[in-house]
């Protein structure tokens, strides 16, 4: 009898397995990793690339780190939500389940996987900042970046996995993660640099939600005008809890089989079709 693999192994396995399935959808892969390139390339040429008097730094040095943050959360929130969601209703989640596959190892596989995406991305965006823009990475504040990286891509996949769990379909996840993530970017200013004309209540509003404290401080560690090690503890508890409640919703709320009603839709489908 052989041996069964470690869980480390079959991680490892899952997670490249997930990776490989990532690049094999050409239209995932483009919105994910070159979509806010795109932005932040036009943002660079639009505005140009002297320095600011809302931010003191140029507009590549600003939108370079706050594009890698879309990026990053592309990758993770909306990314895992719809994936996710869109295997549950082709029953693939389902046949996982009834696989020698952990269960708990397969879903970390696809989290790690959506992590090293978004490095991959935020390593593309900095890249093409620092050689074609003069974007300056501070060696001082590196420390704090990655922890906020961190901290903000574990939390946005909580959360896009939350959104899984709650939506009643791929088509749902989608509208879900679109209706969520876009406006609050403009909110939160990523797309948009938030200045002192900035009405309150946006400020106020964005604050209650995440990915304003993701932006912020990643931002922030690119900034030469930032003091000290750029440490926003603030923003990483917050994000933290947010990260925590995500976790506990999603596993009380997770369902492995699709709806029954979709199921059955499905195999009508499927038996249309042959029968065609």
């Amino acid at each position: 009898m052989s041996e069964r693999p470690s869980n480390r192994s079959l991680l490892q396995i899952q997670s490249a397995y997930q990776l490989r399935m990532f690049f094999r959808s050409p239209m995932a892969a483009f919105f994910t990793l070159f979509f806010p390139l795109m932005i932040f390339l036009v943002f660079s040429l639009v505005f140009g690339n002297s320095t600011s008097g809302v931010t003191g730094v140029t507009a590549a040095q600003y939108y370079a780190p706050a594009m890698a943050v879309f990026a990053a959360v592309s990758a993770t929130y909306t990314n895992l939500a719809v994936t996710t969601a869109y295997q549950r209703d082709l029953g693939i989640l389902k046949r996982v389940r009834g696989t020698p596959l952990p269960s708990s190892i397969y879903m970390v596989a696809k989290i790690v996987a959506a992590t090293l995406i978004a490095a991959l991305a935020v390593g593309i965006m900095m890249t093409i900042g620092v050689v074609f823009y003069g974007v300056q990475i501070f060696a001082a504040t590196i420390l704090s970046a990655t922890v906020t990286f961190g901290v903000g891509v574990a939390t946005f996949a909580a959360l896009g996995l939350l959104v899984a769990a709650v939506s009643s379909s791929g088509e749902a996840a989608t509208s879900i993660t679109n209706a969520t993530l876009l406006p609050l970017a403009f909110f939160s200013g990523i797309f948009i640099i938030p200045t002192a004309d900035t009405p309150s209540w946006i400020e106020t509003f964005s604050r209650i939600f995440p990915l304003k404290h993701f932006v912020e401080p990643f931002v922030a560690a690119f900034n030469p005008e930032t003091v000290g090690a750029g440490w926003d503890w603030a923003s990483i508890l917050y994000m933290s809890l947010w990260g925590v409640v995500a976790v506990i919703l999603a596993i009380r709320y997770f369902k492995w089989s699709p709806p029954q009603g979709r199921e059955v839709r499905r195999r009508g489908r499927q038996s249309a079709s042959v029968d065609t």
